[in-house]
């Protein structure tokens, strides 16, 4: 059996640009790419805090250290400047590879500077 798991997520990063005539994607900063292991051109699910859209679209790079979150083309119009977003990406694991899975999870500052990595989500209580 395979399942679709989270891979990935850099949880509330700020939009830092939203440009409606850029060819569609999402350009994020290289640093948070290679933390979140997403590749340029990566299929990747996008959640916006702020208005609460949801979407997919895919990864292009933007310039390592920029903090640069710029949501593009069509999807423009799902998010804007200071919206918080969380981006995420999946993958299929089987159960073999479940036993040594643990997702890559990067947590920003408002300025998109990574201040944290983890591999789980603790517990929520009540």
């Amino acid at each position: 059996m395979q399942r679709t798991m989270l891979k990935s997520k850099i949880h509330r990063v700020t939009v830092t640009h939203s440009e409606l005539e850029y060819e569609g994607s999402c350009a994020i900063d290289e640093a948070l790419l290679d933390a979140a292991d997403i590749r340029e051109y990566q299929q990747i699910d996008i959640y916006n805090v702020t208005n609460g859209e949801r979407f997919t679209t895919y990864a292009i790079r933007a310039a390592r250290g920029s903090g640069i979150i710029s949501v593009n083309g069509a999807a423009a119009r799902k998010a804007a400047p200071r919206d918080i977003l969380i981006i995420a990406s999946y993958a299929q694991y089987n159960e073999v590879e479940l036993q040594r899975y643990h997702p890559a999870l990067v947590y920003v500052d408002s300025a998109n500077r990574i201040r944290a990595n983890r591999d789980h989500i603790p517990v929520q209580m009540a």
